[in-house]
């Protein structure tokens, strides 16, 4: 994975937990959404790494 790749799915997925975080003072619904999305940010995040080396594994061999 490049490295700006990387850094966009780090700084998003710190920006979700921060909202989490702020929303659990305000509303436990939104929280509980903005906890769901991060988990789907950080997940697919390694997807897609997974999904470029396997990628990449194919093209050498």
């Amino acid at each position: 994975m490049s490295k700006p790749l990387s850094l966009a799915f780090a700084v998003l997925s710190v920006l979700f937990m921060l909202g989490t975080a702020v929303a659990i003072s305000y509303n436990g619904w939104l929280a509980l959404l903005l906890g769901i999305l991060t988990l789907f940010v950080i997940g697919s995040g390694f997807i897609v790494k997974a999904r470029l080396r396997r990628a990449e594994q194919n093209n050498k061999g």
